[in-house]
This record gives C-alpha cells, structure tokens and sequence, in this order.
C-alpha cells in the first residue's frame, strides 16, 4: 500500500469519491451531508491522499486549512471490501503527521451521530480526539458528531 497525494483528476478516484457521496446520501438526511464533492477538494486550502493498493483505489483522506493553526479532516473513507483492515488507521496516522509538519495546532472533524458512524468515532477517540461543539462554518446539527485534537 502507498499514500500519495493526489489531484483528483483521475477516473478511479472521481468513481470512488461518488460512491462515498453516494452512501453518504443514503444513510444521512438531506441538509446533514458535508462530504465535499471533487471541486470542494480541489480547493486550494485543501491537501487530499489517495491509499493505493497497487493500482486499486482503497481509501483516502483530506485535510482542509481552516486559518494558520487549524485544519479539518475531510472524506476519510475505506473501501467497503477493506473495511476494519487498518486504511482508516493509516490515513488518520498520516494526516496528523502531515498536519504537524504543516504547523498546525489543531484538528477538527465533522462525522456522523448515527450507529453506522460508531467505529469512526472510535478510530478518532482512540488518536486522542475528543467530542467538541460545531466549529468553523458548522451549525448544531444533530446528525453530525464534532471532534477535535490539539496537535
């Protein structure tokens, strides 16, 4: 497996990506859904990673520069075969890393409330992020579960 990052012009992630939009969509009301869309991880404030297993799209991660010391994880997600394998650990473990390096001080996510979202917030907990309120442009939703981590 290799972490690269990627510009998100490549079919295998756009089909990826859509599928996460997709499932998002389906198990989440309208309105509750913040996955961003390619364009939004096109930003230039936003870093995306690509897992390959060899030419195989198996997972990926986004951090989102939200000022000088804060960022956001975004589209943290693991292909539905490779779930529970160890992706979702190596993407959170590169991210803090990455973020690090990048001078920031903190971490934020947005994930969902639901049972479904259960072992996510559990991977998240495990790294030392802890339930916080809505932050950045968030408002209280209650589909939505914050989390956040000094770096």
């Amino acid at each position: 497996m290799k972490i690269i990052v990627d510009d998100l012009r490549g079919p295998e992630i756009a089909r990826f990506l859509q599928a996460h939009l997709d499932h998002m969509r389906e198990i989440t009301p309208e309105g509750s859904v913040y996955a961003l869309d390619l364009d939004a991880l096109r930003a230039p404030e936003v870093t995306f990673w690509t897992v390959l297993d060899g030419d195989e799209v198996i997972g990926c991660g986004a951090l989102k520069r939200l000022d000088g010391t804060e960022g956001e994880i975004k589209s943290m997600r693991s292909h539905p075969d490779r779930r529970r394998t160890g992706i979702g650990a190596l993407v959170l473990e590169h991210i803090l890393a990455e973020a690090k390096n990048m001078g920031l001080s903190r971490l934020s996510l947005e994930t969902g409330a639901t049972d479904f979202f259960l072992a996510p917030r559990s991977l998240y907990a495990k790294y030392g992020f802890e339930p916080c309120g809505p932050f950045g442009d968030y408002d209280h939703d209650p589909h939505s579960a914050y989390m956040t981590k000094a770096l």
